[in-house]
C-alpha cells in the first residue's frame, strides 16, 4: 500500500490472465503484507471475470473499487498461501528449507523433491527401503561424487586403440581370457549398485548420483574390457561355474550395507590390487592404460563403500558382526565350488612371465603369488578400517572368496 494508505497499483493493459497477467498479479501481492490492498487496472474483455475465480481459488479477498477510482477490482492479499508454507512447516518440512541439511530420516512425503525445497503439505508419499541416512550417507559422498564426475573418460579416446603392437598368440590368448574374467566380475559389479540404487531416498541426493556413476563406470569397464578382448580374436574366453556361483551370490545378497561391504569392500577392493597388477604386467600399451583407468575408477568405488560402512559401524554396533557373518555366510556357499578360474591363473603367470622361459615362467609364478598375498593384506587394512580387530580382519580375509570378486 502507498504511505498515504491508498492501494497499491497493478496496471494489466491488454493482458488477460489467461494470457499470463496471473505472474505479476501474484508478484505484486507478493510485494504487499497480508491485508494488503492491491488495485488491478486492465482492458482485457474478462478480466473482472477471471480475477474473480482465481482470488477465490488463492484466497484473496476481492473488493469493489469506489466510484471514482478506474480499477476493475480490489485484490486483499490474503493468507492462504503463507498459511500452506507454515502447514507444510508444521508437518515436518521446515527441514528441507534449510539448503545443504542433511535429514537423519527424510519424510515419505518430501518424495522427489530437491533437498533445500519447501514441500507443500498434503503431498503424496513415496516409500524409499534406503531412506535412513545412517544406511547409506558418508560425509565424504559430496566429494567423491564431484570428483567421480570429473574424472569420467570417453572409452573411444582414451584408450589409444589404434596403437601398433603384436604379441605372441599365447599371450594375447591370455589377454582375452582375463578380459573375459573381468567383464563377468565387472557386470555384477554393475548390476549390485544398480539394483539398489533406486531404493535411495532422493533426499540423499549425493549418494543416489554417487551410485548412478558407479553403474556408469562399470558400464564403461565391460565395453573397454569387451573391445581390448576382441582386438585380435573373435572368441572370449572360459567362464566357469565356480565363478558364476561366487558372482551370484552378491546378486542374491538383499541388504545394502552387507552388499556394499562384499562388492566395494572385499571385492573391487581386491580387484584394485589386480588392476594395478595388470597395468604393470600388460603386454601392451591397450591393456595398460585400459589397466589404470579402470584402476582409478574402482578406487572411488571402494572409498565410498569404506566412507559409509564405517559411519554406519559408528551408528550401528552390531553392523560389523553381521558384516562377519556374511562373510562366513558366503564361503559357506561357495565352500564346494572350485574357486579361481585355472585359465585366469596361468593367464595371469604368462602375463607377468612374458616368456615360456623357465626363469621367466618361475617369476611370473611368483608374482601372481605375491599379488594374491597383497589382495589379502590391502582387505586385512579396509578391515581394520572399518573397525575389526587384527585377528578378525586376518582370519575374514581368508575367508573372502578365491575368485578374488
Amino acid at each position: 500500500m502507498a504511505a498515504d494508505g491508498s492501494p497499491a497499483r497493478l496496471e494489466l493493459g491488454e493482458l488477460g490472465l489467461d494470457r499470463g497477467a496471473h505472474v505479476l498479479l501474484k508478484h505484486a501481492l507478493r510485494a504487499l503484507p497480508v491485508g494488503g490492498r492491491l488495485a488491478v487496472h486492465g482492458r482485457a474483455p474478462e478480466l473482472a471475470l477471471h480475477l474473480r475465480t482465481w482470488c477465490r481459488a488463492q484466497g484473496h479477498p476481492l473488493h469493489e473499487p469506489a466510484p471514482s477510482d478506474a480499477a476493475v477490482a480490489i485484490v486483499e492479499r490474503g493468507g492462504a498461501e503463507e498459511g500452506r508454507w507454515r502447514g507444510a512447516a508444521r508437518a515436518g518440512h521446515a527441514e528441507l528449507a534449510h539448503a545443504g541439511a542433511v535429514a537423519e530420516l527424510p519424510s515419505a512425503t518430501w518424495g522427489l523433491a530437491a533437498r533445500g525445497a519447501m514441500v507443500e503439505a498434503g503431498s503424496p508419499p513415496v516409500e524409499f527401503g534406503l531412506a535412513r541416512r545412517l544406511d547409506v550417507w558418508a560425509d565424504e559422498a559430496p566429494g567423491l561424487y564431484a570428483q567421480a564426475a570429473a574424472a569420467q573418460w570417453d572409452p573411444a579416446t582414451a584408450i589409444p586403440w589404434s596403437t601398433a603392437f603384436e604379441l605372441p598368440p599365447a599371450v594375447e590368448d591370455a589377454v582375452v581370457q582375463v578380459m573375459t574374467y573381468l567383464i563377468e566380475n565387472e557386470t555384477a559389479a554393475l548390476v549390485v549398485p544398480a539394483r539398489f540404487l533406486g531404493q535411495v531416498h532422493p533426499h540423499f541426493r549425493e549418494v543416489m548420483q554417487l551410485l548412478a556413476i558407479q553403474v556408469a563406470d562399470e558400464a564403461r569397464h565391460i565395453e573397454v574390457f569387451t573391445r581390448r578382448a576382441r582386438l585380435r580374436r573373435e572368441q572370449l574366453g572360459l567362464s566357469t561355474a565356480g565363478g558364476q556361483a561366487s558372482l551370484k551370490t552378491l546378486l542374491d545378497e538383499p541388504e545394502f550395507a552387507l552388499a556394499s561391504f562384499l562388492l566395494s569392500v572385499l571385492g573391487e577392493g581386491s580387484f584394485l590390487s589386480l588392476l594395478w597388477f595388470l597395468h604393470e604386467h600388460a603386454p601392451d600399451p591397450v591393456t595398460r592404460e585400459i589397466a589404470r583407468l579402470t584402476a582409478q575408477d574402482e578406487a572411488r568405488h571402494v572409498a565410498f563403500g569404506l566412507a559409509h560402512l564405517r559411519r554406519h559401524a559408528e551408528g550401528e554396533p552390531g553392523l560389523l558382526d553381521r558384516l562377519a557373518q556374511a562373510v562366513h555366510r558366503r564361503h559357506d556357499a561357495l565352500r564346494h565350488t572350485a574357486g579361481l578360474n585355472e585359465e585366469v591363473f596361468d593367464a595371469l603367470l604368462l602375463l607377468a612371465a612374458g616368456s615360456w622361459e623357465l626363469e621367466a615362467l618361475a617369476h611370473g609364478f611368483d608374482a601372481v603369488q605375491q599379488l594374491q598375498r597383497d589382495m589379502d593384506e590391502a582387505r586385512r587394512r579396509r578391515l581394520r578400517r572399518l573397525g575389526f580387530s587384527e585377528d578378525q580382519a586376518g582370519a575374514l580375509s581368508e575367508l573372502h572368496t578365491r575368485n578374488f570378486m
